[in-house]
């Protein structure tokens, strides 16, 4: 089956495409796009990962057509980035 494997940063975005056998999970699919060597701050094994948008764990199987997604971690808490907008002001 074939799926995407997405990854952003903000100076530069990669998808990649897959071909993976049934019963894949997203983890397979993270290290078969090989985006773990082109940027090395991606743990596979500890990401956060998600499939269109919804966060699943790495053992989440997938179905043809599925995008998963490689999250970065926050750098600041959205409430606590509130609160600093809000003192601004």
């Amino acid at each position: 089956m074939r799926v995407e494997v997405a990854y952003a940063r903000p100076e530069r975005q990669r998808l990649v495409t897959v071909e993976l056998a049934a019963g894949a999970t997203a983890r397979d699919a993270v290290y078969a796009s090989g985006l773990a060597e082109e940027f090395p701050e991606i743990d596979p094994e500890r990401a956060p990962l998600g499939v269109f948008g919804q966060a699943c764990f790495g053992d989440a199987v997938l179905r043809a057509g599925d995008r998963v997604e490689i999250y970065r971690p926050l750098e600041i808490d959205p409430k606590e980035a509130r609160r600093l907008r809000a003192r601004e002001r």
